[in-house]
């Protein structure tokens, strides 16, 4: 056995406690997969915690931290960019390796400390910051992507797609099965834990873009930014959408996408889609979350598990620290470039096909309209109002259904809902 590794944890809410206790708790196993024991020096936090067994390891000022040599490795687990960024970038700078569970920060930030790291030799790890639980950063990195960078190109990624977000899935879950509103459903995932008192992160889609930013940028080799993402939230979902839903073969989930272009320009987008019921995706229920990844060698794969929570994702910062503790004379392969223009392509530019609801002021008169637009579609009268039409394009551009869409507004039509199909 070699000698003890020195960490700090920065952050003592859910996930950082999570991390101290799993450290606690299994050091023994750990100590056997790290090569040797780990101890928590630090734990950075403003707050005071007198009972706390760890009390004595509570410290207020990072710079105990940055300025210890003995500090080998340092879980960032405080969320946000500031100081989250500055505090990780310092300490990657002072030879101290990092791991995160932040996809705020790596969606933001990833390129820069990954170069940080690189130039340093040290690691920056995130496998915790996509998925929770789940095992997805690993072997992307490791197995399944063609990386630019090193010209690995064993299997060539072509698509990712998930449900990246447990809040919403969870959500979306009620509203499927049990007929709950979204607001009701909201407030059971807020009592439960799964969803904070300003959900907006999640409900909003800003979670879920963030994190197939990350997995967009480690697989294809260059980072992609969150504000390049058209994004779309569940909070307009009804329960009306998930029945016409289900009569059109689907259910709703938020699908986070990511396809390289022939010509190599990536479509990508969140927002809420309808899954066939006979694809996988479409059957994972509650807090879980899963992540397809799509290659010309592998086919497709499916990772799935609790994509929350406190030691599922406590769990994914432990193995980080394991392996950051393994390898402290050398890095572990995990990098992208920086980002290039052009590299996001438009989503207007997408062939896709909506399921669309529609308020009529003439329902004779709309399906004429309707099906002189998009030829001659199934489409579906509402049972609870007569004035309510729901039907499904045919395949275009989005641009020009936009186009399409525009020239339904007409004789008191109005667009309740439009949901892209996820055509998975």
């Amino acid at each position: 056995m070699k000698n003890m590794a020195n960490i700090a944890v920065m952050g003592y809410g859910v996930v950082g406690s999570g991390v101290v206790e799993v450290l606690e708790k299994n050091q023994e196993s750990i100590a056997k997969r790290a090569g040797q024991s780990i101890d928590v020096k630090y734990i950075l936090d403003l707050r005071d915690f007198p009972k706390s067994p760890y009390k004595d390891k509570f410290i207020k000022d990072f710079e105990t931290i940055v300025n210890d040599p003995d500090i080998q490795v340092v879980a960032e687990v405080m969320g946000g960019l500031s100081p989250a960024f500055e505090f990780v970038s310092r300490c990657l700078c002072n030879g101290k390796s990092v791991v995160t569970s932040n996809k705020e920060l790596v969606a933001a930030k990833g390129d820069v400390l990954l170069k940080i790291a690189r130039e340093k030799n040290v690691n920056f790890l995130f496998e915790a910051s996509v998925g929770g639980g789940i095992p997805i950063i690993r072997p992307l990195s490791q197995c399944l992507a063609a990386n630019e960078v090193y010209e690995i190109a064993a299997n060539e990624v072509y698509e990712i797609a998930g449900i990246l977000n447990g809040t919403t899935n969870f959500i979306l879950t009620k509203m499927i099965q049990e007929g709950m509103p979204f607001d009701e459903a909201l407030s059971m995932a807020q009592e439960l834990g799964y969803a904070e008192k300003h959900p907006e992160a999640d409900v909003e889609g800003h979670d879920a873009c963030r994190k197939i930013c990350i997995l967009a940028s480690l697989a294809f080799g260059r980072h992609v930014y969150p504000e390049q993402i058209h994004t779309e939230g569940i909070t307009k979902i009804t329960l009306e959408d998930v029945k016409y839903a289900s009569i059109f073969g689907g259910n709703i989930k938020l699908i986070a996408r990511v396809t390289r272009q022939e010509d190599g320009m990536l479509q990508i987008i969140t927002a809420p889609m309808i899954v066939s019921k006979n694809h996988q995706l479409s059957r994972i229920d509650d807090v879980y979350n899963a992540v397809l990844v799509r290659g010309d060698a592998i086919g497709d794969v499916v990772f799935s598990g609790q994509g929350a929570g406190k030691l599922p994702t406590a769990s994914a910062v432990v193995g980080d620290i394991i392996d950051c503790a393994k390898h402290l004379q050398s890095r572990k392969f995990l990098f992208w470039e920086e980002a290039v223009t052009p590299y996001v392509a438009d989503y207007r530019e997408n062939t896709v096909c909506f399921y669309v609801r529609l308020q009529s002021g003439d329902v004779k008169k709309s399906m004429e309209e309707i099906k002189k637009l998009f030829g001659d579609i199934h489409i579906v009268v509402s049972d609870s109002n007569e004035n309510e039409i729901a039907f499904v394009t045919p395949e275009k551009v989005e641009g020009v259904l936009a186009s399409d869409f525009g020239a339904l507004l007409t004789n008191g039509n109005t667009i309740l809902q439009k949901i892209r199909f996820a055509g998975l």
